[in-house]
């Protein structure tokens, strides 16, 4: 039999992440003895587990360690992390430890240190006294890669003990709610963020316009509530074809009829601003005047379109190189705040990965399994609303507007 002792240290019990640990242990098929827990005493104070867990054979306790580190287990040994050194450009080591997008540190040279840049879906590079996460394509021949799990402490996100200022932010997805109870609490978390000079971005998809929602994330970019725009082409064009036209994929808006000849709109719309050069040089010409792309533009709010092999035109903003695209969404939501994502699996998901757990998401759509995925995909942190986009921007801005922004 192959034993290791471990300890974990928060809120585990509230969190539910206890019952985790002990659940990951038995459905690999060993065993754990208790040698030490100790509940936290205040709302503030954290518990403490020590155990022994024991295994029929090295490979199914290292197996067993592996999936405890993630829930916040570390090895009671007090070795330094394990590194070993790239062979190959774009390649890590065998053994590399694949990174979660909850806090983490690593003991370097007897310390804990804080990995920066944490992401999931990574690898950990070591760096002087630096610890880094950095994607499997960015890693270059003779960097320092931390392997195995010994010396890592993973700090998972424990559930809020403020149980009234952040009770909605539960991971469970419901259209039997009262959508208007979440809205006041988006709301008052905007305000909170822009009053504290934090960033929010929207990751917003197209379904934002075909449902009228454009108007109201407008009003929200003038109003200073945007700081971050992630979208793709789709959602350009069609907000382009709204401010030109009057309709999304040809049907008028306001009426919500289909519009003769109005399935042109939309590459009309791209020849208008392929013509003039680009979004900004099409708002400078007075070819756009209103929309979120024009808002954008005015207020100076950074904006990324990301193409898909599905797009027309594209627009001249929007970038087709899919690993450029990745590396320009990454670099712009480091110290951002909250990320609301608008009816956009596809972006919605991307921009999750790329989130350390700490930063809050919401996630608006009117299909529960687009909420459901970003959960199951890792992003742990995600709030899920079931509700129309367009709906909940329209009861957002007037809610807004009711608190005087």
């Amino acid at each position: 039999m192959s034993s290791e002792v471990v300890e974990a240290s928060g809120h585990l019990i509230d969190s539910g992440i206890l019952n985790g640990i002990f659940d990951t242990v038995i459905r690999h098929g060993a065993s754990f003895e208790v040698l030490r827990f100790t509940i936290g005493r205040t709302n503030a104070e954290p518990s403490l587990l020590t155990m022994r867990v024991t295994a029929e054979t090295d490979e199914v306790l290292r197996k067993l360690v592996e999936n405890l580190v993630p829930l916040g287990c570390l090895i009671v040994s007090g070795q330094d992390a394990l590194t070993s050194p790239a062979d190959l450009d774009g390649c890590a080591p065998v053994d590399f430890y694949s990174t979660t997008n909850h806090e983490t540190h690593i003991r370097h040279s007897g310390q804990w240190i804080t990995v920066v840049d944490q992401r999931m879906d990574a690898a950990i590079i070591v760096e002087g006294d630096r610890a880094i996460c950095r994607k499997l394509r960015d890693l270059r021949k003779g960097d320092a890669v931390v392997c195995g799990v010994e010396g890592i402490r993973v700090v998972p996100t424990f559930q809020d003990r403020d149980r009234h200022g952040f009770a909605f932010m539960t991971n469970e997805v419901s259209s039997e709610r009262r959508v208007e109870a979440a809205v006041a609490r988006v709301a008052e978390m905007l305000t909170a963020a822009r009053s504290g000079g934090g960033r929010i971005a929207i990751v917003a998809g197209p379904v934002v316009v075909h449902t009228g929602g454009a108007p109201y994330l407008a009003s929200l970019i003038r109003a200073g509530f945007v700081q971050l725009l992630l979208s793709g082409n789709a959602l350009a064009v069609h907000d382009i074809e709204l401010a030109m036209f009057g309709t999304s994929l040809g049907v008028h808006l306001e009426t919500g009829q289909a519009v003769e000849g109005g399935h042109h709109h939309h590459m009309r719309a791209i020849n208008a601003v392929r013509r003039a050069g680009g979004l900004r040089q099409a708002v400078d010409q007075g070819i756009v005047t209103s929309g979120i792309m024009y808002e954008c533009l005015r207020h100076d709010v950074e904006y990324i379109l990301a193409g898909s092999i599905r797009d027309d035109g594209p627009l001249p903003d929007t970038i087709m190189d899919l690993t450029a695209a990745q590396d320009h969404y990454s670099a712009s939501l480091k110290d951002v705040s909250i990320v609301l994502v608008l009816a956009s699996m596809l972006h919605g998901i991307g921009v999750g990965n790329m989130l350390p757990s700490a930063t809050r998401v919401v996630c608006i759509d009117i299909n529960p399994a687009v909420v459901t995925k970003l959960g199951d995909r890792g992003s742990s942190q995600t709030v899920g609303i079931v509700t129309d986009t367009g709906l909940f921007l329209h009861q957002l801005a007037a809610y807004l507007h009711a608190l005087g922004d």
